[in-house]
């Protein structure tokens, strides 16, 4: 099997490359806007006698793909804060990268990294099967940009019908590979647990769930293992794990120390999300079956 890989310089995309190189004899052509620092990455991985790193111009290029997966997007949230409206113009143009191609082979399968910020709004509860999509038009602000771009991305794939295009749709991913430096709950978390310093926090217990590696790996090849299907999946772990039960387990195992503070200085650059996770369980349909709960998928990484 063939798979190219968009957007390779991600971390969760790495992730995964390295997870298939463990278990699967696939093929992958692997692009990225820096082939150089790719390339880097596959010698000190020892990938490059079956991972082939390609310039954007090289796609497609009479080459046969049975699998695309886009990872073409921004893991920073300041980041994402910085692109503010360009987030539009870069889906939009690696998105129709991939259509293109499978619309001349439409036996190629398309795998599409949204977001559950597709969703909109504030998550005063987590997202389920019959969640509605909100975006307050008349008041549009910046933090609205990437989740309007993954709402149009999901929205054409869903007009393609006839193709074979799954959305998978990431909420919280947490690796021990990524950058630490970062500005996400966890990553502060960890950074105040590897520098022993004392992490402080807001007093609101919101509720995450983090998929991991193997668990994510376990997604996307059941995608890739189920028929071709035009559909959405949320992603999931065996159970949610809210903020204080994280760190109160994070005191026991790591020794961290946290103290509870107001007007504590947080990135938001979707906008905050009390309950940013999903009940929608449809990935049990195809055969996903998560290994770890979020708790133990983040204890397993920290450890690593």
């Amino acid at each position: 099997m063939r798979i190219a890989i968009l957007g390779a310089t991600s971390q969760i995309a790495q992730d995964l490359i390295l997870s298939f190189s463990k278990y699967k004899d696939y093929d992958f052509s692997i692009f990225g806007r820096n082939v150089a620092l790719l390339q880097k990455w596959i010698n000190s991985e020892n990938l490059s006698d079956k991972y082939q790193v390609q310039e954007y111009s090289e796609f497609g290029n009479h080459q046969k793909y049975d699998v695309i997966i886009n990872f073409v997007g921004i893991g920073d949230p300041v980041k994402a804060k910085k692109m503010g409206s360009d987030i539009f113009q870069i889906t939009e143009q690696y998105d129709n990268m991939a259509l293109d191609y499978i619309k001349q082979h439409k036996e190629t399968r398309y795998i599409f990294l949204s977001s559950g910020a597709v969703y909109g709004g504030s998550y005063q509860e987590p997202a389920n099967e019959n969640t509605v999509a909100t975006v307050d038009i008349n008041n549009l602000e910046s933090t609205d940009w990437y989740a309007i771009s993954k709402l149009y991305a999901e929205a054409r794939h869903r007009s393609l019908s006839e193709l074979s295009i799954v959305n998978v749709r990431v909420f919280n991913y947490f690796s021990h590979t990524q950058d630490m430096d970062t500005r996400f709950l966890i990553t502060d978390i960890v950074r105040a647990i590897k520098n022993k310093e004392v992490f402080k926090t807001s007093a609101d217990n919101i509720i995450r769930d983090f998929i991991t590696p193997p668990d994510f790996y376990r997604l996307i090849q059941a995608i890739i293992d189920f028929k071709p299907a035009n559909m959405t999946l949320d992603c999931y772990t065996k159970s949610p794990v809210s903020k204080f039960n994280l760190l109160n387990e994070l005191v026991s195992v790591f020794g961290l120390e946290y103290g509870v503070e107001d007007g504590v200085n947080i990135v938001n650059a979707t906008g905050i999300k009390s309950n940013y996770y999903s009940l929608n369980k449809a990935a049990k349909s195809i055969g996903y079956n998560p290994k770890n709960t979020s708790l133990e998928g983040l204890i397993q990484e920290i450890s690593l």
